[in-house]
């Protein structure tokens, strides 16, 4: 008898637990947020390249300029810089730095570490070093071409570029700026603390890396002093949460108060619960088709206009992308300078039709090689089904993700379905692997161009205009030759923007100024507040 009472007592106590009345409530002072974070390899900002990872150190460490969460569209701020100068010639950027600015160590933050931060990137030369070596910073010379005085720091350049690029490309997680006392007095091997930063972080950030367990769980706390004010939210909890199901669960029973990556099955259910909202976010992320010019078929010009009207845009937007993906026919995300948000072409299988017949196409052959996501795949799907009504007929190769990226590199390819993420906030950033591709033979081997990768070869006009555009000091006019760019390469190019990335973002009642980074960042934490 007792061993039926005590599991009838259980069951009633497991059912409590579950019924809504039942569900507690996270901390006040804490937010805690379900995301998938398993990409994280380090967190040193000079290696960090992953998108968990530069969400850990966007908080953590502090930039000489940066982007306001609460008013984002106004473009980078002044940070740790409070100003700077540009000298005639424009070889030259000279910045002020704050001088009432500590670590997380107590020291008090110079211009020499902000100069030694950008040093140590430039030397360690680990994967988002390009950003910075290339306005002609190599390890040779980037001790002399970036230096310090009093607190002052300049940025010595090897051409005039726009000051708009420059301190565009300062606002990325490799231009963060570390603490040289403490990171050296943990350097092994000569490795400028590599191995140590990997782990552990030597910020003046708002919040204090408290905990990484890799694959569960990042926790962050405030940092008091910060210079900006203490953030309301005290600590951080970011937990590694990969099925969508499970964050929606989550989120409805109230154990968090954030979850970023809802499926639009799952979007549709939490945005009908109550005490749950959703959040549309743009992000920089473009969902594009690449015709791999290697190819005989498409690589003629008929078949590269008629691909672009046989994407069935609404449809897919409608369907399986819905609310996570808008039509956007262009390479540069909406967010940046110059973007053109023109759409020219639309879903149209007669017109289609009409093109090959005229060029005396009527039929063919292709395959594609997808990364074994459902969206891609769907995608995949659809446009195999418009080709077919044309005479096309699509293969479907699905692999993994690492399967499909050695053989995109490689220029094996021949149509190509994913998407590209923007390395730092600056037109350029896309403009220069879209629309740039100077040399085109095999040996150039210029994996990280998305026109080399389909063999596209860039006229020259074009390849001097995305060059031309770093070098033009006027902002209006620069953003007015990135949208002539874009209409040339709309009109030509065999690299077809679709659709960009909406983020959907669950967010618990009370949970206000929440910022993912839109298409410009990564996610900040320090303006976010929890109220009844």
């Amino acid at each position: 008898m007792t061993f039926h009472l005590t599991t009838r007592a259980l069951l009633l106590a497991s059912a409590l637990a579950l019924s809504p009345a039942a569900w507690a409530e996270t901390p006040a002072d804490t937010l805690v947020v379900a995301h998938t974070i398993d990409d994280i390899i380090s967190l040193d900002p000079a290696q960090s390249f992953e998108f968990a990872g530069n969400d850990v150190n966007n908080n953590t460490y502090d930039r000489l300029v940066d982007f306001d969460p609460l008013d984002p569209d106004a473009g980078f701020q002044p940070s740790l810089a409070t100003a700077w100068e540009v000298s005639e010639d424009g070889l030259s950027i000279t910045f002020t730095l704050r001088e009432d600015v500590t670590f997380h160590s107590g020291n008090p933050l110079r211009a020499a570490d902000a100069a030694w931060s950008l040093q140590r990137a430039v030397k360690l030369d680990k994967t988002p070093a390009f950003i910075l070596t290339q306005f002609g910073f190599t390890a040779d010379n980037v001790d002399q071409m970036i230096t310090a005085d009093g607190n002052t720091l300049t940025l010595t350049l090897d051409q005039p570029y726009a000051p708009s690029f420059v301190l565009n490309c300062l606002t990325a997680n490799i231009a963060s700026v570390v603490d040289m006392e403490t990171v050296m007095a943990n350097e092994v091997d000569g490795d400028l603390g590599n191995a140590w930063l990997s782990t552990n972080e030597a910020g003046s950030g708002a919040y204090v890396l408290a905990a990484w367990r890799p694959n569960e769980q990042v926790q962050l706390t405030a940092y008091e002093e910060y210079w900006q004010g203490a953030p309301e939210m005290k600590r951080v909890i970011v937990r590694n949460v990969s099925e969508s199901s499970a964050q929606r669960l989550l989120l409805e029973q109230g154990d968090i108060d954030v979850a970023r990556n809802l499926t639009p099955t799952d979007v549709e259910s939490v945005a009908a619960v109550e005490g749950v909202s959703v959040q549309d976010e743009p992000r920089g992320r473009i969902l594009y088709m690449g015709l791999n010019q290697k190819d005989e078929l498409l690589s003629n010009p008929a078949v590269i206009e008629a691909m672009k009207h046989l994407v069935d845009y609404e449809g897919i937007t409608g369907s399986f992308l819905k609310g996570q993906f808008v039509t956007h026919q262009t390479f540069l995300p909406l967010g940046y300078l110059g973007v053109l948000e023109e759409q020219p072409w639309t879903y149209d299988i007669e017109k289609a039709r009409q093109i090959l017949t005229d060029a005396g196409i009527e039929g063919g052959t292709i395959t594609t090689r997808v990364r074994d996501l459902r969206e891609y795949i769907d995608v995949a799907q659809t446009l195999q089904a418009s080709m077919a009504q044309v005479g096309l007929t699509l293969n479907i190769e699905q692999m993994t993700g690492a399967q499909v990226l050695d053989a995109y590199r490689a220029r094996e390819v021949p149509i190509f379905l994913g998407e590209w993420g923007p390395d730092y906030s600056d037109p350029n950033t896309n403009a220069a692997t879209f629309a740039f591709n100077p040399d085109n033979s095999d040996e150039a081997a210029a994996v990280g161009l998305l026109a080399w990768r389909n063999a596209y070869e860039v006229p020259a006009e074009m390849n001097e205009a995305t060059v031309a555009a770093t070098l033009e000091q006027d902002a209006d006019a620069r953003a007015a030759l990135y949208q002539d760019i874009q209409r040339q390469y709309q009109a030509e190019a065999p690299i077809v923007p679709l659709f960009q990335r909406i983020e959907q973002v669950g967010l618990r009642d009370g949970v206000q100024n929440w910022w993912s980074g839109g298409a410009i960042s990564s996610v900040m934490y320090r303006q976010v507040t929890k109220g009844e």
